[in-house]
């Protein structure tokens, strides 16, 4: 395995994104283990790319342009209803205080919603992986899910450090409710501006 392999994928995972963004939402919101389960959700998101672009369905999505609309579009919504749901629902992103979190059923659909309605990240599998996997070989579909592992374990690190640091802070807003009320800002702002770059992209 390559050092620029390595580096690249760090760097793209590490570049804020939906998934950086939610895990941080979750993080402050709702603590430390909300962040895990959002990244590992996130994380999880990216198999369905991965099967896409296994099984050929990612080459449809390049060559038609109808059918990558569609999912470009669909991801495009997502992230203006949870824009809107941030800014509209004090309760998508409170500090929790009581002994119920919340559920990781709605986490881990959440996060995996997130990534999934992302035609970018199956681009970025058409894109970045062949260059590092040998062309008409033995063995390199076995090359492509190691590197697609490698991808996964760095994308759940990653977001799950940028979380537990969210989670960190919890305590030092709890008692300023304007600061949440900004944040709340913050994070729509964040998903309709990550929304509108898909949409022009």
């Amino acid at each position: 395995m390559s050092s620029a392999f390595l580096l690249t994928t760090l760097a793209v995972v590490a570049t804020p994104g939906t998934g950086v963004l939610y895990t941080l939402s979750a993080g402050l919101s709702h603590g430390r283990r909300a962040s895990v389960v959002a990244a590992l959700a996130c994380t999880l998101g990216v198999l369905p790319h991965l099967l896409a672009t296994v099984t050929g369905l990612a080459a449809l999505l390049r060559t038609s342009p109808v059918a990558y609309d569609v999912v470009k579009y669909a991801g495009v919504g997502y992230l203006l209803y949870m824009a809107w749901a941030t800014l509209r629902d004090k309760d998508a992103l409170a500090v929790e205080t009581g002994d119920e979190p919340r559920p990781t059923s709605q986490v881990i659909a959440s996060g995996i919603l997130v990534n999934l309605l992302n035609p970018k990240l199956t681009m970025f599998f058409v894109a970045f992986l062949p260059q590092f996997v040998p062309a008409d070989e033995p063995g390199s579909l076995q090359a492509m899910l190691r590197l697609s592992a490698v991808f996964m374990a760095l994308t759940f690190a990653v977001f799950a450090a940028y979380g537990m640091c969210a989670a960190s802070v919890r305590d030092h807003v709890l008692a300023r409710p304007k600061v949440m009320t900004g944040l709340r800002r913050v994070f729509a702002v964040g998903f309709l501006g990550l929304g509108a770059r898909l949409a022009v992209a």
